[in-house]
C-alpha cells in the first residue's frame, strides 16, 4: 500500500455526517425525479427571439466529459492516486450537475424531439416507422436503459460520495463496485443518444 493510499484510508469514519448527508441525499434526488416527472408535462414559453436549441450538443459534450473524467479517476484509484481520485470525482460530480441544470431548463422550455420524426411534426406516423426501420428499437432501448440507468443510480452515485467523504472506505468501495459502471453507462449513452437522435431537431 502506498503512502498516499495509507493516509487516507488511516481517517476515522465520520458516521454521523455520513448520516445527515444522505438525508440530504433522498431529499435531493426526490426534488430532482419530481423536476424530471414535470418538465415533459408543463412547458415554460421563451421570450421571444430566444432560443435553448444549442443545449442538446452541449449535454452531450458534457456528458462525453463526464465519462473521461470518470476513467481518470478509475485509473487513479486503482493506483493508488487517491488525491487525483478525488479531484476527479469532484469534476465529475460538478459535470453531472451542469447536465442536470442544463437538461432540465432545455426540456421545460422545448417540445420533445421524437426519433423517426422525419417532417418534425412531433409525430411518428407509420410510414416514418417504416423509413426508419429496426434503429427506432435499438434507439428506443439505449434510451430506456440510459434513461432507467440514470434515475436508479443518481441516489446511490451520492451515497457512494458521501461514503468517500466521511472516510467510509469499506462501505465507499463496495457501493462503488456496481456504481461505477451504471454511471459511465449513463454518461457513454447520452451522447449516442444524442448522435442518433440529431437528424430530428428542428
Amino acid at each position: 500500500m502506498n503512502d498516499e493510499r495509507a493516509q487516507w484510508l488511516s481517517r476515522p469514519p465520520q458516521e454521523e455526517l455520513s448520516k445527515k448527508l444522505g438525508i440530504a441525499a433522498w431529499i435531493l434526488t426526490s426534488a430532482i425525479l419530481a423536476l424530471v416527472g414535470m418538465m415533459r408535462q408543463v412547458k415554460i414559453p421563451l421570450p421571444e427571439g430566444m432560443s435553448l436549441s444549442f443545449l442538446p450538443p452541449f449535454h452531450a459534450a458534457v456528458n462525453a466529459a463526464a465519462a473521461v473524467v470518470l476513467v481518470i479517476a478509475f485509473i487513479a484509484v486503482i493506483k493508488g492516486r487517491i488525491a487525483l481520485h478525488r479531484r476527479m470525482i469532484l469534476v465529475a460530480m460538478g459535470l453531472s450537475v451542469l447536465f442536470l441544470l442544463s437538461y432540465v431548463a432545455y426540456h421545460f422550455t422545448h417540445n420533445e424531439v421524437k426519433f423517426g420524426d422525419l417532417n418534425l411534426d412531433g409525430i411518428v406516423d407509420d410510414p416514418e416507422r417504416a423509413q426508419v426501420g429496426g434503429m427506432r428499437t435499438v434507439y428506443l432501448l439505449l434510451l430506456i436503459s440510459h434513461i432507467v440507468l440514470a434515475a436508479v443510480s443518481l441516489p446511490f452515485i451520492l451515497f457512494t460520495f458521501i461514503a468517500g467523504w466521511t472516510s467510509r472506505f469499506n462501505t465507499h468501495r463496495r457501493l462503488a463496485r456496481w456504481v461505477f459502471p451504471m454511471w459511465l453507462y449513463v454518461a457513454v449513452t447520452g451522447p449516442i443518444c444524442y448522435w442518433m437522435l440529431r437528424p430530428y431537431y428542428p
